[in-house]
């Protein structure tokens, strides 16, 4: 018996600029990053655009086919902008991920060829899975044109579409070519779409940089404003932290069972699904912190007057900190949002690994979750929700606890 072993090492780069205005005719960032230096060879482009930013752009189709017939003779846009549903229903099947595949091989976009996706983070996923795939792997740069998207996911190496009733239960980790955050396209969003990128700053914050989440605090009402400089700085400093931890954390494609860039996820995931995804992938997550900041603060494993910060700063930057379907329960009366526990264990490999706070700028791992204690979380939201809104609270009678 005998055998062979050798470590394979690869290596990736992470690019994530920051710009304004980027198909603007003056600006020369996306054409470096997609001629690579590479001046000998012609390179072709298929552009993937969110549905929602064409229409509240209606001159984008035009202005990007603009751009590509003057940036450079080498430069070649395949056919018109390929326009595709965004927010969680594309991730919902398999059925765009193939629309952009056929049109790879229609269009020969080969290896040194370039995939780019303009849209929100669930596009960017689902786009990023169809070039990841293709060809094992085509050229795939990012225009992230949410806050959310450019402060967060967009930035991140994960590519995925839900199955099985899961969320991302199909993908890819492949870092993109580049990443391009045009501060510009932040103009059209709703402000709903606005704030909800703000949740993924104070959650990096709260497990990385106690100095941010001051930032955030003193910004707080710029950002509730939505000032647009004060929304710039939390994205770059946001970006900037995630990109950190997926260089120097130790574990950029999730092999070991820690995943603290996910605190507060292993509810909100839970949360979008029994909201039949009515809830922002951003609202959701902020009552999951919300939840695991107080379950910390009941553990004694964060003090009081923290987690009240955490939840001021939550309300001041305009979430609700509490949704209805953390009361769903099943026919034995179990609260639905703790099955969210274990299906984060089987995704985690397993072994269930939550990460929570024990001070700000402090995240800590825990292997396992009291659900009586969490219930009691619920509960508390419930309360606040209702002090707030200063409405009487429904309380579901003997809801149980079982996981």
């Amino acid at each position: 018996m005998f055998s062979i072993e050798r470590s394979i090492e690869v290596g990736f780069r992470l690019r994530v600029y920051f710009t304004r205005n980027v198909f603007g005719r003056a600006n020369p960032l996306l054409r470096d990053i997609l001629l690579n230096g590479e001046m000998d060879r012609d390179h072709r482009a298929l552009m993937v655009v969110d549905e929602a930013l064409a229409q509240a752009r209606p001159g984008l189709a035009a202005q990007i086919e603009a751009w590509f017939a003057t940036a450079s003779p080498r430069l070649k846009l395949v056919c018109a902008p390929l326009v595709i549903e965004g927010g969680e229903r594309t991730k919902n099947s398999l059925m765009h991920v193939s629309e952009i595949q056929s049109h790879i091989e229609r269009y020969h976009i080969d290896r040194h060829s370039c995939v780019i996706a303009m849209g929100g983070g669930a596009l960017l996923d689902m786009a990023g899975l169809a070039a990841a795939t293709a060809h094992r792997g085509v050229r795939h740069v990012r225009l992230p044109t949410t806050t959310l998207s450019q402060a967060d996911s967009g930035v991140g190496v994960k590519n995925g579409i839900n199955a099985f009733g899961k969320k991302n239960f199909v993908g890819t980790f492949a870092p993109p070519f580049a990443v391009v955050n045009d501060f510009e396209m932040l103009d059209s969003l709703t402000d709903r779409d606005k704030r909800a990128g703000y949740v993924e700053a104070v959650k990096v914050a709260l497990i990385r940089d106690r100095d941010f989440f001051e930032r955030l605090e003193t910004d707080a009402p710029k950002l509730a404003a939505f000032e647009a400089a004060a929304m710039e700085r939390l994205i770059e400093r946001s970006a900037r932290l995630h990109v950190e931890h997926i260089a120097t954390g130790g574990d950029p494609f999730e092999t070991g069972s820690a995943r603290p860039l996910d605190f507060g996820h292993w509810a909100a995931h839970k949360l979008e699904q029994l909201s039949e995804y009515k809830l922002r992938h951003g609202e959701a997550v902020a009552v999951g912190i919300a939840l695991d900041i107080l379950y910390a603060r009941n553990l004694g494993l964060l003090d009081a007057a923290s987690a009240e910060r955490v939840l001021g700063l939550l309300e001041a930057l305009g979430f609700e900190l509490f949704a209805q379907e953390l009361l769903h329960a099943d026919s034995a009366q179990a609260l639905l949002v703790l099955n969210g526990l274990e299906e984060f264990r089987e995704h985690l490999g397993g072994k269930l690994c939550i990460t929570l706070v024990k001070a700000i700028g402090q995240g800590v791992e825990v292997g396992e979750m009291n659900a009586a204690k969490v219930v009691a979380a619920i509960y508390e939201l419930q309360e606040r929700h209702a002090a707030r809104a200063k409405i009487v609270p429904m309380r579901s009678a003997d809801l149980g606890t079982g996981i």
